[in-house]
């Protein structure tokens, strides 16, 4: 390793005194101006990591669904999954290194990690449409070049496409194609194929308006376009040309403000969707004929992709496990209705993808999704192999039928990580080939009135949780004091939980009505603030 011009490079990455950050699920994330040693130094740890593997390693700049002036990074493991935990460590503890302790620590990881630095090392970046998001990229690079690194830079391209090319480069093509074209054609030929075997025409089944949250998802969604068959017609907005960035619009704008985002122009009864800023979440939303807005979010999506692949898996009489992973915040209603209308086994876990992802695993097929949006399909190797085998032996017309359905289906999922752009492709040829409406998908069950706040504390970290974050350990008489709020309502539950960058407090609650779950909200929200050490004024009445 050449320590001189890690030297040299570094001190042009300079860390500002006093910062630091923690890599979390999303990486890091911060204000853009505090990110350059940061990223310069993950461009470090990509051919570390590489080196380690044995394998190509994807470096994503994007921040996601946070503002425009925010940035962030993330790396991708080598089949297109998040970063292994135990590398999570070495990430925070390389960000927070003073200079001159980077050779150190370096030192460090390689021998705890056993990195042999002789060993090739290859990195795919990607970015999304932020202003800072290019110049951070050029500091990746400066990353990856100090310690001899070979790179591909995609440049602009959604989160889950990035993710989408690692898994193609390590699965030796196997995948798909590492390339956009490779992406679009696979996604591409497998909805066409599925909408072929669909029999319902009609005019509500073919547009769609898409809110691409002013950010990457517009670009990729145009470049794709030509790929769509003619009965699919998408009309984008929030295209970036005019906004900035999530602004008043996207997929965590429409969740959490509970309405339609700024720049799309609804009528009744038509079918919508958005976006987050970098493509990796879509929620769906209408507004019926008394001009009532009408959100289907994460729950809904996986409650209807579980639907139908429960038809298909019962037709090709195979002996597949089919889950379903969810966490906390999925609707208390629609865990009944998977679990007793469906009869499909729920299992919850802690907040974040990674858990979703690594829980869905251990099924042949695991669906999972979080209620903001973010999900996908996994399919166990064994059941992917069986379904393909079935589409070329099976005799049965309908069990073959089904198991062409399944194999589309397959291809279509991005199954590395959650992706707008593929699961709404998903949802729009179940939707065909099912003959649903937008307002019959709403009406599978209907959601419990809900509420999620925060509360800014001054150290998130006194709050402790178990039972995948639906119970708190501390601090004491927390607990008991929402059990007893939690009383007082109908249907009612809630629990609380730290956010894992900044020094709040979320809260989740539900019950019987939007009144009451209002709140049993705004009650353990003042629980909080004076249990957990809140900061400034008290929380206020919703």
């Amino acid at each position: 390793m050449d320590f001189e011009a890690l030297r040299k490079y570094s001190a042009l990455h300079p860390k500002p005194a006093g910062l630091a950050l923690q890599y979390g699920t999303a990486g890091f994330r911060s204000k853009a101006e505090q990110l350059d040693h940061i990223v310069f130094r993950m461009g470090l740890l990509a051919i570390l990591r590489s080196k380690a593997v044995t394998a190509t390693i994807g470096i994503m700049v994007t921040a996601s669904h946070n503002p425009e002036e925010d940035n962030g990074v993330k790396l991708v493991d080598p089949l297109g999954e998040m970063l292994h935990p135990s590398w999570e460590e070495y990430a925070t503890q390389l960000a927070n290194a003073e200079e001159q302790d980077l050779q150190k620590v370096i030192t460090e990881i390689c021998q705890k990690a056993a990195v042999n630095l002789h060993k090739d090392a290859s990195v795919f970046i990607g970015r999304d449409t932020r202003p800072s998001s290019e110049k951070l990229s050029q500091s990746v690079i400066d990353g990856i070049q100090v310690l001899g690194g070979q790179y591909h830079d995609y440049g602009l391209v959604t989160t889950p496409q990035l993710h989408y090319m690692v898994c193609c480069q390590n699965t030796q093509g196997q995948y798909g194609k590492a390339t956009l074209e490779g992406y679009y054609e696979k996604l591409s030929k497998a909805f066409m194929e599925l909408i072929k075997q669909s029999h319902c025409s009609g005019e509500s089944q073919r547009h769609l308006k898409i809110d691409c949250a002013n950010g990457i998802g517009a670009l990729k969604l145009s470049e794709m376009k030509p790929y769509f068959p003619p009965e699919v017609v998408i009309h984008i907005y929030n295209d970036g040309t005019k906004e900035k960035l999530n602004h008043l619009c996207g997929a965590d704008f429409v969740k959490v403000h509970q309405k339609p985002p700024g720049g799309l122009d609804m009528k009744p009864n038509e079918r919508c969707c958005s976006f987050d800023g970098d493509a990796d979440r879509i929620v769906y939303y209408y507004k019926d004929t008394a001009g009532h807005f009408h959100l289907i979010d994460g729950d809904k999506i996986g409650t209807l992709i579980s639907i139908f692949l429960k038809e298909l898996l019962a037709k090709v009489k195979q002996d597949f496990k089919l889950a379903v992973v969810q966490t906390a915040y999925a609707n208390g209603n629609s865990t009944r209705y998977l679990q007793e209308t469906l009869k499909v086994p729920v299992h919850c876990v802690k907040t974040g993808v990674k858990h979703l992802h690594h829980k869905a695993q251990e099924f042949d097929v695991g669906v999972y999704f979080e209620a903001n949006g973010h999900g996908t399909v996994l399919f166990s190797k064994a059941a992917e192999t069986k379904i393909r085998q079935l589409v070329k032996e099976e005799k049965d017309d309908e069990k073959r039928e089904a198991a062409k359905m399944l194999e589309n289906m397959i291809d279509l999922i991005n199954q590395t990580v959650g992706d707008a752009v593929s699961d709404m492709l998903v949802i729009e040829a179940i939707l065909a080939l099912k003959g649903l409406t937008v307002q019959q998908w709403d009406a599978l069950y209907t959601d419990l009135p809900n509420r999620l706040l925060k509360v800014q504390v001054a150290d998130r970290h006194v709050i402790d949780t178990t039972d995948a974050e639906r119970r708190a350990l501390t601090p004491p008489g927390l607990q008991e004091k929402i059990d007893a709020l939690v009383k007082k309502y109908k249907l009612s539950r809630a629990f609380v939980r730290p956010s894992g960058t900044e020094d709040v407090v979320r809260i989740y609650a539900e019950a019987d009505t939007q009144e009451n779950a209002d709140a049993l909200a705004h009650e353990v929200s003042l629980a909080v603030f004076y249990l957990a050490g809140g900061k400034g004024a008290p929380p206020q009445p919703i």
